[in-house]
């Protein structure tokens, strides 16, 4: 199976974000995980899918461990 690859712009639009706030995300440490290939920025589909899942809950009294929001405020 080959690996599939989505860009920033693409990305941003899919969890509707800004491409600036995936680029905080980057710089603080937080959330997906992703390549820089010769100065260019794209995520693997399957890493983008383990993340989403990792933020999968079923109360909101739980912190969210990926919530990059909730991350840069300690």
């Amino acid at each position: 199976m080959a690996i599939q690859h989505i860009n920033q712009r693409a990305l941003a639009e899919r969890w509707q974000v800004s491409e600036t706030t995936l680029e905080r995300w980057r710089s603080q440490g937080v959330g997906p995980v992703f390549l820089k290939l010769h100065g260019r920025i794209v995520y693997r589909e399957q890493d983008l899918e383990a993340y989403e899942k990792q933020c999968l809950h079923t109360s909101t009294s739980a912190r969210m461990a990926c919530d990059p929001l909730q991350d840069s405020v300690h």
